[in-house]
């Protein structure tokens, strides 16, 4: 199954055919060249995989017959959830998709003091359409919700029920956290290309996130992004 063409699209409980329309389908007829006969995976985005043939291709819709599904073996067994700050250009693009690769869980994207970046309901679903594609490409079988907090202390809040809460801080002395001794669910917390303020730290403190230094060099925010999203996930096993 995992050679396969894979599309997300919406499959009801005990249901046999399923039908592809919109973007994915576009892509699927111009791009994948699927047709009729054709051998596909159908990923509903609960985890599970399905194995399907193409019955029918119209002119805005295919329709393909369920004939198995098992459950996803590339999904990240813990938890983890990216929160970084809205980046200029096409970079926040870069850290969802790198991301998803990665096994981020969940993205959240924020405004902050020195964010310089704005975001709006276009961009928000063509970052979800992004991790829907990286995910794809990677072979996992769901796509992480990107979401988008106007505001720094909204984001620091969604990850209250995360078990390690990780705030890199350029101006931190030293890190607070062993990130090859953690364990359960994460949250990491990352910049825009500004940085905090020492106001945002001490938000960050306040709300139980610990910091943690990336080296003696500035890096760019998209890449100190994800390189912590990476030592956080060989921590927690998921690279080995």
């Amino acid at each position: 199954m995992s050679g396969r063409r894979r599309f997300f699209t919406e499959i009801q409980e005990g249901s046999t055919e399923a039908e592809i329309s919109g973007e994915e389908f576009i892509h699927a007829k111009t791009v994948q060249r699927v047709e009729e006969g054709s051998e596909i995976t159908l990923l509903d985005g609960s985890g599970k995989e399905y194995a399907a043939i193409v019955t029918k291709v119209s002119k805005h819709s295919l329709t393909a017959h369920i004939t198995g599904e098992r459950e996803g073996d590339k999904e990240p067994e813990t938890f983890m959830y990216l929160l970084c700050g809205a980046l200029k250009g096409d970079k926040t693009e870069l850290v969802v998709q790198k991301a998803t690769e990665l096994g981020a869980g969940k993205i959240g994207v924020f405004s902050s003091e020195y964010c310089s970046a704005y975001m709006n309901e276009n961009k928000l679903e063509r970052l979800n359409k992004v991790a829907r594609e990286a995910a794809k490409q990677c072979m996992r079988s769901r796509a992480p919700e990107v979401v988008y907090f106007d505001n720094f202390a909204s984001a620091l809040e969604s990850a209250n029920t995360c078990e390690n809460k990780i705030f890199a801080c350029e101006f931190a002395k030293k890190s607070d956290i062993n990130l090859s001794k953690i364990n359960g669910s994460t949250a990491i917390v990352v910049g825009s290309e500004g940085g905090f303020s020492e106001k945002e730290a001490a938000a960050a403190q306040s709300a139980g996130f610990s910091q943690i230094t990336l080296g003696k060099r500035i890096l760019r925010a998209e890449t100190a992004a994800i390189a912590l999203l990476s030592l956080v996930a060989f921590g927690l096993g998921e690279l080995k």
